[in-house]
């Protein structure tokens, strides 16, 4: 592992690519997560809805967008796992596995760093969500939020 908690070692049977450094896409933070976790090894490998107190904290002025998410009790929240490398193809689950692609695992290395878990809200503490669920590392940027879909109710309609 590097300075910034990167686990650069390639495992038998993994394959790197060359990324260019072209941008395709800008996305704009929201906030951060906060969490218990202060390395990837801490992270657990599923966020767990019976798991630790977390954070969600919305930086100005995104406070006003969580107006009304108190009638959900579960969130997808989306971040970006910024310490994560982003040039495998091929990667050995726990270097024990026959290598498969990447995108037939839910590693954090993959091209675009988008984690994503389902959290079940505690509280709402003004700009702070109070969560339980995440699996990611503290202060990992926050992408998105998203209230639970559920397909029996219209468009718009808290599921309770």
């Amino acid at each position: 592992m590097d300075e910034t908690g990167r686990h650069d070692t390639i495992r038998p049977g993994e394959r790197q690519v060359h990324v260019p450094p072209r941008c395709d896409a800008a996305l704009r933070f929201i906030g951060r997560c906060r969490t218990p976790f202060a390395t990837r090894a801490d992270c657990p490998r599923q966020g767990r809805q019976d798991g630790p107190d977390c954070a969600l904290e919305f930086d100005p002025p995104w406070d006003a967008a969580l107006d009304g998410i108190e009638a959900f009790e579960h969130a997808d929240v989306l971040y970006w796992l910024d310490r994560a490398r982003r040039d495998l193809v091929t990667q050995s689950k726990g270097g024990t596995a026959v290598p498969v692609g990447t995108f037939a695992l839910r590693s954090p290395v993959r091209p675009n760093p988008i984690g994503l878990s389902r959290v079940r809200l505690i509280r709402r503490e003004g700009a702070r969500l109070i969560v339980r669920g995440l699996d990611c590392i503290d202060g990992t940027p926050l992408v998105d939020l998203k209230p639970e879909t559920c397909h029996h109710s219209a468009p718009g309609t808290p599921a309770r």
